[in-house]
């Protein structure tokens, strides 16, 4: 591994009024960041992956299925067919699936899902499959009390003794309640309530600061497609140096980079598919931001060249782009339980293979367009601004 020190990746820690991290605790990280950063695996097929930080550890699908979509604006999701469309994705292998306490029922379906799991399915079945959620509190006071209460009702929902993941959101990085929220966290985990604690929508400087404070963090979640390369200009290198992971969501960008847009023109009232979910609303918007769509268009016909080329989808290569990343263990695709699916599109991603001419003529279309870095800000930003 290179030598990357923590000073060139932000500026002086010093300068964080929210800690202050000494110069054992700088070593210990340091120390730590290249264990963790080795015991990361990927293993099978690329299919799975281990993210790890010390002793805590957890393997996941390197697909996994999002279930935002479940909390309404997608369409009526029926209990019965949303459960058994669960067991078909984790029959197909992909059995890693990514909630949050504010998903509408996802974490109840979850519940009811791992049930059915263990009645109808052999112990080794069960071993592979992982349940993800997020924990998005408002920003009042951290107590320990609190903070187990919370946590205590997505394990009651979710119908386990201990959440494979719990990943932290926090709203005002003005209120250093979230070092609190993450010490508390870290006890649930050593109580053995929690298996790995994570983060979502942190950004790079917050995620210093966390981990200068010892807090054992094992991935953040954050917003990453070909169109949005944000946590790659800075998130990525303080992530290959301590070891932390990304698993990413928005990257087939709500099924805009999909066939169903090629070759369409949204300028024009009602030309094309409608714009009528949350998910495909909100990354148009991150397509305005980027450089419209004409420059879009031009990049799902680069990225159609392309899976043509391999027998694939646009949202194959889309996928397939962004795992290729640095620091990237997973990408989520989200799922409409009962609604409709893409079980075989998903698992061809495992099979797909991007060569150098393609990533080329990717970057070709994508320097194009603006740094969102720069018009966003770092990863998370777009839920901060005033």
């Amino acid at each position: 591994m290179a030598t990357l020190h923590l000073h060139s990746v932000l500026p002086n820690p010093t300068s964080f009024k929210s800690t202050k991290a000494t110069t054992s605790t700088r070593r210990r990280l340091l120390a730590n960041s290249v264990r963790c950063a080795e015991a990361t695996q990927v293993t099978g097929e690329t299919q799975r992956v281990t993210v790890r930080n010390g002793n805590d550890s957890l393997d996941i699908c390197r697909v996994l299925n999002g279930m935002w979509q479940t909390s309404g604006g997608w369409g009526r999701i029926d209990r019965d067919d949303a459960v058994e469309a669960m067991l078909r994705y984790a029959d197909a292998g992909l059995s890693t699936f990514d909630m949050a306490d504010h998903y509408g029922p996802a974490e109840d379906l979850y519940g009811i899902f791992i049930n059915r799991v263990r009645q109808e399915r052999p112990p080794e079945f069960l071993e592979k499959v992982r349940g993800l959620t997020k924990w998005v509190p408002p920003p009042v006071k951290m107590t320990s009390s609190y903070v187990r209460d919370s946590i205590n009702v997505s394990r009651k929902r979710m119908d386990v003794a201990s959440l494979d993941m719990l990943q932290f959101h926090w709203w005002d990085y003005a209120n250093t309640g979230y070092l609190d929220a993450l010490k508390h966290l870290t006890d649930l985990k050593e109580e053995g309530k929690i298996k790995t604690v994570a983060l979502t929508n942190f950004d790079t400087e917050r995620l210093q600061i966390i981990l200068e404070n010892e807090i054992p963090v094992v991935s953040n979640q954050v917003q990453h497609s070909i169109v949005d390369m944000r946590p790659q200009q800075k998130m990525a290198q303080l992530c290959q140096l301590t070891g932390v992971k990304l698993i990413t969501y928005g990257t087939v960008m709500g099924g805009l980079l999909s066939e169903k847009f090629l070759d369409t023109n949204l300028n024009i009232p009602f030309a094309g598919p409608p714009l009528n979910t949350p998910s495909l609303q909100k990354y148009k918007r991150m397509v305005d931001a980027w450089g419209g769509w004409s420059l879009f268009q031009s990049l799902l016909q680069t990225l159609k060249g392309i899976a043509s080329k391999h027998g694939a989808t646009i949202p194959n290569v889309a996928v397939k782009y962004i795992l290729d990343q640095q620091a990237v263990a997973g990408s989520m695709i989200g799922v409409r339980l009962g609604l409709s699916e893409h079980i075989q599109d998903s698992n061809a991603v495992f099979s797909l293979t991007l060569d150098e001419d393609d990533i080329s003529s990717i970057q070709e279309v994508t320097e194009k367009g603006k740094n969102l870095l720069k018009v966003i800000g770092d990863c998370g930003d777009e839920y901060r601004r005033a």
